[in-house]
């Protein structure tokens, strides 16, 4: 792989205080959001969905404004990262590959991972581009800076919707990390199981992956889940069993 590309949401950045916050934002123990975190995520839907079952008319926009607004903003220092992430960056960097972060996450949130002046050659975020996952502008977008083809790009991420399956989509490899929420409930679904090229437990595990392969020896893609055998072509973006499509 010439370049590999990170989410961040609970691939580089643990969500415990993003979760804490919000529930100490509404007043409900945080056990209780984390426990409606984990149903949403069990039934394939968004996350903030969590927030709705608690206030049904919350505009989560307007309440991460309210928020900022009261001093109780975004906040994210060395430790909400993740043990393995700088071990892992700088190897791969050390290795001779382009590492890119790009995830979903407020402008906010792109300067405060800048500040942390991680081994990675570009950090941004949806905020700053102005589209979120999954929407295929996004990984248009991840395409360009990769600066390299999108067979010789690996992405990296834990949520199947979000993550892998427009990965696949725009022509990139990918990875689905068993991390967060996520990655372990969706970890064995027949569908992540084809559609991931690796499946790996933790970042450190991508330098194995790293070593840049012959033209043409790129690993045989698995079949999907319908039999089709289909092997290193384009797959599938969404499955129904997410986000109720």
């Amino acid at each position: 792989m010439e370049t590999i590309v990170l989410g961040i949401g609970e691939t580089l950045v643990r969500d415990d205080r993003h979760w804490a916050s919000w529930a100490n934002w509404l007043g409900v123990p945080a056990h209780t959001l984390s426990a409606l975190v984990g149903a949403a995520v069990a039934q394939g839907r968004d996350a903030t969905d969590a927030l709705r079952v608690l206030r049904p008319d919350m505009d989560v926009d307007e309440a991460y404004l309210a928020r900022a607004a009261a001093g109780r903003g975004e906040h994210l220092d060395e430790s909400d990262l993740y043990p393995d992430v700088r071990p892992a960056l700088a190897e791969l960097r050390a290795a001779g590959v382009r590492v890119v972060v790009a995830g979903n996450g407020t402008v906010r949130a792109g300067e405060l991972l800048r500040a942390l002046d991680l081994p990675a050659d570009l950090v941004v975020t949806s905020g700053e581009w102005g589209v979120r996952k999954p929407d295929p502008a996004f990984f248009a977008r991840v395409v360009e800076v990769a600066e390299a083809e999108p067979s010789a790009t690996l992405y990296v991420g834990d949520h199947p919707a979000d993550d892998l399956f427009p990965a696949a989509a725009a022509g990139l490899r990918t990875a689905h990390l068993r991390r967060g929420a996520y990655g372990h409930w969706w970890a064995e679904h027949p569908d992540v199981v084809g559609a991931a090229d690796f499946r790996v437990n933790a970042l450190t595990e991508l330098v194995a992956h790293s070593a840049r392969p012959a033209v043409g020896d790129h690993p045989a893609r698995p079949a999907f889940e319908d039999g089709s055998g289909a092997v290193g072509g384009a797959r599938p973006a969404r499955v129904s069993y997410l986000r109720g499509l």
